[in-house]
């Protein structure tokens, strides 16, 4: 091995006992131990013991003359990759080592990804000083280690999701998968495949087997966005889920269990839903164990200096403080401004203003025309008392469409929603309306 596998691109130390193993792993790092299991000093299992302290990332292939069960299972407890018996052919060792080659690459990448990931995801972290926020923080301290359901609100572009990562990022789950959907994103005719998954045949362009992503995150959290666009027929699946811990493809009778724990969210109401039969009574009360209100951004005005640092960070490196990037004007703009999009709308008119502004300071010439053609004052998001949030939402739409004269695109785009759901707002206060 000495002579030969430098030859195959590998870099060899050879000692000759499990004490200088031991001394080398003390001053070196290495991806691959091959160790034989019978030495004088420190034997092959303490070797990799030590190796699993000093080097936790080497992987570690046991060569042995005993060919024992016992031996075998010894080496494997202990965490090493593979287990040869000698003697043993070269190809063989080359091979094993191609293996841990290709788990090193593979390891590597998947780091990678995961960087670009937080990098353009951000972390779980949630950005703000203000008591609000300090509250929502010590509400997912208390139910995060717990198995709770939660229920997330609050309006669109608050941050929910984050509170779903930052809920399972401090679980006894954290290891394993956190796996998002919007239940308002897709079709009726595909949400339960997409959940439970289908076998083979089940329905015409089923394919091919699909597993559902309670499956995916099996050990781990599935967030539900949106749960109040969930259809009728599959909030029944959801309770018998929460139940039972039970799911059943789509196609096959029998159930299956899964280990999942439900986080959902909504920026509906769903006590108005329930009182008009839009959403099941008995699973409201089964996702509310523990609910988390996050508040709309314009009631915690003082955390959009911090937050637009925070955003401006992520779309631009070199990134120390908001004064770095914005000037005073800029960012008296930026807190004069009552957010009907909340921290969405926020991201939106930083990365906007960073790419008119090149390299240079953010100017408030740089910010969206809304900016310039109408300066929102504080005391303009002092609203009445007593004035309900539904009220407060239609008021903040029919504000944008007066601007835009009824241009109902140009008023979502300000808003920071989708086109579709400023026509259901219209449609829902127009039934309203009509009711009473």
């Amino acid at each position: 091995m000495r002579l030969e596998l430098p030859r195959m691109g590998h870099e060899v130390t050879v000692c000759p006992d499990g004490t200088t193993a031991v001394a080398a792993l003390e001053r070196n790092s290495y991806d691959c131990l091959l160790v034989d299991l019978d030495m004088p000093g420190y034997n092959g299992i303490d070797v990799i013991a030590k190796a699993k302290e000093l080097s936790p990332e080497a992987e570690s292939i046991v060569l042995t003359g005993k060919s024992s069960l016992e031996t075998a299972v010894a080496a494997l407890r202990h965490g090493s990759f593979d287990y040869l018996t000698k003697p043993c052919r070269l190809v063989e060792i080359e091979s094993v080592l191609q293996r841990v080659s290709q788990k090193i690459e593979l390891t590597n990448k998947y780091r990678a990804v995961k960087q670009r990931l937080e990098r353009i995801e951000g972390t779980s972290e949630l950005i703000g000083r203000t008591p609000a926020m300090e509250a929502v923080r010590r509400l997912i301290g208390k139910v995060a280690p717990t198995e709770s359901t939660v229920l997330v609100l609050g309006e669109t572009g608050t941050g929910k999701e984050l509170v779903a990562r930052a809920i399972h990022d401090q679980s006894l789950r954290a290891e394993k998968p956190l796996v998002a959907i919007n239940c308002g994103a897709l079709p009726e005719n595909l949400i339960e495949s997409e959940l439970f998954g289908h076998r083979r045949g089940a329905f015409t362009g089923a394919e091919e087997h699909r597993t559902g992503l309670f499956e995916v995150a099996d050990g781990g959290t599935l967030f539900l966005d949106e749960i109040g666009e969930l259809p009728k027929s599959m909030q029944a699946k959801l309770l018998r889920f929460l139940e039972s811990g039970e799911i059943r493809r789509v196609g096959e009778n029998e159930s299956i269990t899964c280990d999942v724990r439900i986080v959902c969210a909504t920026h509906r109401q769903l006590d108005e839903m329930v009182a008009q039969g839009e959403f099941r009574e008995d699973l409201w009360f089964r996702i509310n164990t523990f609910e988390i209100a996050l508040p709309a951004l314009r009631d915690r005005m003082d955390d959009v200096p911090l937050l637009a640092e925070v955003l401006a960070r992520r779309f631009r490196q070199g990134v120390r403080s908001s004064e770095d990037v914005f000037s005073p004007e800029a960012l008296d703009a930026l807190s004069e401004h009552c957010w009907p999009g909340n921290v969405r709308e926020l991201a939106n008119v930083i990365e906007h203003a960073l790419i008119l502004c090149d390299s240079g300071r953010v100017l408030p010439e740089h910010l969206p025309n809304r900016f310039a053609s109408r300066r929102l004052r504080p005391t303009a998001v002092r609203l009445p008392s007593g004035q309900t949030l539904r009220e407060m939402e239609m008021q903040a739409i029919h504000e944008s469409l007066d601007r835009h004269d009824g241009n109902k695109p140009k008023a979502a785009e300000e808003l920071g929603i989708s086109l579709k759901t400023l026509y259901n707002k219209l449609n829902q206060a127009a039934e309203l309306q009509k009711s009473a």
